[in-house]
C-alpha cells in the first residue's frame, strides 16, 4: 500500500519521468528526452519507488521492464497526468481571459440587434468561452451582480453602486409602434395626449423595471393615463399584437430590426441608453475581455 504521508512527497515531475521511462524502457533515451542526466533519472525513479514502497521496474544491465504494479500505474497515471495537463491549459486560458464560463443578463430589447452582434464578436474572438444568457423578468441586475448570479449585466439604466462599474454603450430613440395604416405619424403629432383614446400594449406601469419607470414619466409628461388592454414585457409578442392591429405600443427603436409585418416605428423625442455593468475590481480576466469586446459592437 502507498503510505499516505509519503505519497504527498511525490511530484508530478517524478510521475512524468516514470511515464516516459515506462514508454521508452531505456534510461539513456529517457534521460535525453526529459533533459536530465541518466544518474538523476535513476535517482528520481528510485526515490519514487521508495516513497511508494512499490517496485515499478525490473532492471538489469541490459533491460528495463515494467512490473505488474508498474503497468497498472502507467495506465492510471497516464489518465491523471493528461487530465492535469488539460486543467492547466484551461486555467491558463482563463488567466489570459480567453476561456471559461460567464453568465450574462440582458433586457429583451437588445435581443434583435446589439446582442446577436455582440455574441458574434465573442464567438470570433473567444471561441472557447461558454456563455449563459438570462433575461431576468424583474431586471434587478444590481442584485444579480452582487450575489454572483451573473457576471455581466446589460441594463437600460446606469447602476450606481460603489461595487459595480457601469459603462454607457449607446443611446437609441424610443418609438411609438403602430400598424402601417394608423393615422399617427411625426407630422400629425402635436401632443401625445392625442393618443389618450388609443389602446396600448405595454409593460405593466406598476412594475419596478427601468422601462416601466420611463413609460410612467412619459405619460405623466403628456398628462394622460394610457388605456392599457394588454400588459407584456416580451417585445416579440407586442410586435405581433400590434401587427394584428389589436393596439399600439412604445418600444426602443432596436425592435425594428425584427422587421415585423404591418408595423411602423415612429421616433419620439425621447432616448433610452444601454449600459454594460460588471463587478468592480473583477479578478476574472475573461470578464474584462468581454467588456472590451462589448465596446466594439457597431451601434
Amino acid at each position: 500500500m502507498i503510505n499516505a504521508k509519503n505519497a504527498l512527497n511525490m511530484t508530478i515531475l517524478q510521475i512524468k519521468y516514470f511515464l516516459t521511462l515506462a514508454s521508452e524502457l531505456h534510461f539513456w533515451k529517457t534521460a535525453e528526452k526529459v533533459f536530465i542526466s541518466q544518474s538523476t533519472l535513476s535517482r528520481q525513479i528510485q526515490a519514487l519507488e521508495e516513497e511508494m514502497n512499490v517496485q515499478l521496474f525490473e532492471r538489469d544491465k541490459r533491460n528495463v521492464k515494467l512490473t505488474d504494479a508498474g503497468k497498472f500505474l502507467q495506465e492510471k497515471w497516464t489518465n491523471v497526468i493528461n487530465e492535469l495537463d488539460q486543467i492547466h491549459r484551461q486555467a491558463k486560458k482563463i488567466d489570459e481571459g480567453i476561456s471559461g464560463q460567464i453568465s450574462i443578463t440582458y433586457p429583451g430589447s437588445i435581443a434583435f440587434k446589439f446582442l446577436p452582434s455582440f455574441l458574434e464578436i465573442l464567438n470570433s474572438n473567444l471561441p472557447e468561452l461558454k456563455l449563459e444568457l438570462t433575461e431576468p423578468t424583474d431586471e434587478n441586475h444590481e442584485k444579480l451582480l452582487l450575489n454572483y448570479q451573473t457576471d455581466i449585466a446589460f441594463s437600460r439604466d446606469e447602476i450606481t453602486n460603489k461595487n459595480i462599474d457601469s459603462l454607457k454603450l449607446y443611446s437609441e430613440p424610443v418609438c411609438l409602434v403602430v400598424p402601417n395604416n394608423h393615422w399617427f405619424n411625426k407630422k400629425s403629432l402635436k401632443n401625445l395626449k392625442q393618443l389618450k383614446d388609443e389602446k396600448f400594449i405595454i409593460s405593466g406601469l406598476h412594475q419596478n423595471t427601468f422601462f416601466a419607470s420611463l413609460l410612467r414619466t412619459f405619460f405623466t409628461k403628456s398628462d394622460f393615463e394610457p388605456k392599457t388592454i394588454i400588459e407584456s414585457d416580451f417585445g416579440g409578442m407586442i410586435l405581433n399584437l400590434v401587427s394584428k392591429e389589436i393596439g399600439i405600443s412604445i418600444l426602443p427603436l432596436s425592435f425594428s430590426i425584427a422587421k415585423a409585418r404591418n408595423v411602423r416605428f415612429v421616433k419620439l423625442d425621447e432616448e433610452i441608453d444601454l449600459y454594460i455593468n460588471w463587478r468592480k475590481n473583477e479578478p476574472n480576466k475573461t470578464i474584462q475581455s468581454v467588456v472590451e469586446y462589448a465596446k466594439l459592437v457597431e451601434k
